[in-house]
């Protein structure tokens, strides 16, 4: 009997390749394009999209992309590849590589890169720790339409999430313990998670319910009593309802109530990116300072931290 051959895919969003108008407006294209992500009418869509969406916000973007590149590029795909190193680092004898939803390096050519190594078992983790229609299923989607037109397929195992696993649980709480170590334990921590629109999760997508029970579970790790934890949601797009409690919205209220000290976190996130890094650690906390707040630290994205990485490798142990 021939032995299956296992192969790792990481996935994760997607970045512009440079932070240049151009670049950022081939990104915003291929995203915003994405049904998963934004459901309006195509006819409908299309003309907002291309004519009014892409051509504003390109330029406005790509400055913020600017304000957090790194030298060796994207912050996203930067530690994207250390984590896609370091995953390969401990799993010698498995191939290893790493896919994105939108942008390069794509999720086809992760694949191609496994098959050529004759991988015959895909254990697909989508690096989103809760999952979502917008994200997870994005993933599958475009999975099932590079395989359309093979006549051999894979086996394919997909990690649908982990929100509540005991490993990313203990590195999140260590992660905070550093912080609190390093800055003095805050009034309130604050753990803000990507939105999604409300009508998603009308619908059947049951991200706020995974968000809610990561939550849970880090609050019990961290032994903190619940009035000194806030959950809440940003870097919402639109007009219509998302999830709430907004992030901005919330940290403007805390600091209006008195409260001076807060850290936040961004759970839902496996490697920093715009929305983390600029968002967060920067529009965010001149939300909370000109609010009356006078300390605000962003605690960082478990990124490369070696309890990531040892997470992961358990999470695709179970596979092989």
């Amino acid at each position: 009997m021939n032995q299956e051959k296992i192969g790792i895919l990481l996935a994760n969003l997607g970045t512009p390749s440079a932070p240049t108008p151009a670049a950022v407006n081939r990104y915003l294209r291929q995203f915003l394009s994405d049904k998963r992500v934004v459901d309006t009418p195509r006819l409908l869509w299309w003309p907002l999209l291309r004519g009014v969406i892409l051509p504003l916000r390109s330029p406005r973007v790509a400055k913020l992309y600017q304000s957090i590149w790194m030298e060796e590029g994207s912050p996203l795909m930067v530690y994207s590849r250390r984590q896609e190193k370091a995953l390969a680092q401990q799993l010698p004898d498995t191939p290893v590589a790493l896919g994105m939803s939108y942008g390069e390096p794509s999720l086809k050519s992760a694949v191609e890169e496994l098959l050529a190594q004759n991988v015959t078992h895909i254990v697909v983790l989508p690096l989103y720790p809760q999952f979502s229609c917008s994200t997870v299923a994005a993933v599958w989607d475009e999975l099932g339409r590079i395989f359309a037109d093979y006549r051999s397929l894979p086996s394919i195992s997909l990690i649908r999430d982990y929100a509540t696993d005991p490993a990313y649980i203990n590195a999140l709480a260590a992660s905070v313990k550093r912080s609190f170590a390093e800055h003095g334990e805050p009034d309130v921590l604050l753990l803000s998670y990507h939105g999604i629109p409300q009508r998603y999760a009308n619908e059947g997508d049951d991200y706020p319910q995974r968000c809610r029970d990561t939550t849970r579970e880090l609050l019990s790790a961290l032994e903190l009593p619940p009035e000194k934890v806030m959950m809440t949601y940003q870097s919402r797009f639109g007009r219509e309802p998302w999830l709430m409690p907004y992030t901005d919205e919330t940290l403007k209220m805390l600091a209006e109530k008195g409260v001076k000290h807060i850290q936040v976190m961004c759970p839902g996130f496996s490697a920093d990116c715009l929305e983390t890094l600029e968002e967060m650690a920067v529009q965010n906390r001149e939300v909370f300072i000109e609010a009356g707040g006078t300390k605000y630290e962003y605690i960082p994205a478990l990124n490369d931290d070696p309890a990531h990485i040892a997470m992961m490798v358990n999470l695709v142990e179970r596979y092989r």
